[in-house]
């Protein structure tokens, strides 16, 4: 999803790609107007291609719903604050998956929703500039 949006080199738009260690997050979003994280998702039960979208204020708990990372984007949005390196705004784009097992890949359901995804997020990141949905 996140190579999908750096394919459209969007001017003032800076696309990271991380493993979800919480410093490099901190250092990823640390002073920005709007941080967009893209994750994938388990919860229970599963419903693999679902799209949920939080931001700062909806971010759900570290029990609620556990990212593919050990340490969660709550916690590391948390430690932000404590330490004054949070974006301005912060949205939270994740895609419901079944199984986070290596090597297995995107599941059919979890494949079909990523243009949603990124057709999203270039209109979030770009809100006046059109968006060419087809690329």
């Amino acid at each position: 999803m996140a190579g999908a949006i750096a394919d459209r080199r969007r001017p003032g738009v800076r696309v990271v790609f991380s493993d979800g260690e919480p410093v490099a997050l901190l250092e990823a979003w640390s002073d920005a107007d709007l941080a967009v994280v893209l994750d994938a998702v388990m919860c229970d039960p599963p419903v693999p291609g679902r799209i949920r979208r939080s931001t700062m204020d909806t971010l759900p708990g570290a029990t609620a719903v556990a990212g593919s990372h050990s340490f969660g984007i709550a916690e590391a949005l948390r430690l932000g604050h404590v330490l004054r390196r949070v974006p301005r705004r912060l949205l939270v784009v994740a895609v419901e998956a079944a199984n986070f097992e290596l090597g297995v890949g995107l599941s059919p359901p979890v494949a079909a929703a990523v243009p949603a995804v990124v057709v999203s997020v270039l209109r979030e990141i770009s809100p006046r500039c059109g968006v060419d949905s087809d690329r």
